[in-house]
């Protein structure tokens, strides 16, 4: 009765360290996998300040060409 008791007993502890492997590297490779994803996030796209920035700085420019073309405009009206 004793030997069917300890296998019994070893064979729970060497499912439940199989289940406990499994789970672990299912663990091991989502980290990875965020890890990577992490990366490639930080390498191609930029921050929410530094587009802010950018956008600034468009609008800036695209001031600077109104108002040159307001001053073309005034300086040669339509001859129509």
């Amino acid at each position: 009765m004793i030997e069917a008791a300890v296998s019994g007993f070893a064979a729970v502890v060497a499912g439940m360290a199989a289940l406990h492997q499994r789970v672990h590297n299912r663990v091991s490779e989502l980290d990875s996998r965020m890890d990577r994803f992490e990366l490639y996030a930080e390498k191609n796209f930029i921050s929410r300040a530094d587009h802010a920035e950018q956008m600034n700085k468009i609008e800036a420019h695209m001031i600077r060409i109104e108002s040159k073309l307001d001053t073309f405009i005034q300086r040669f009206p339509n001859p129509s």
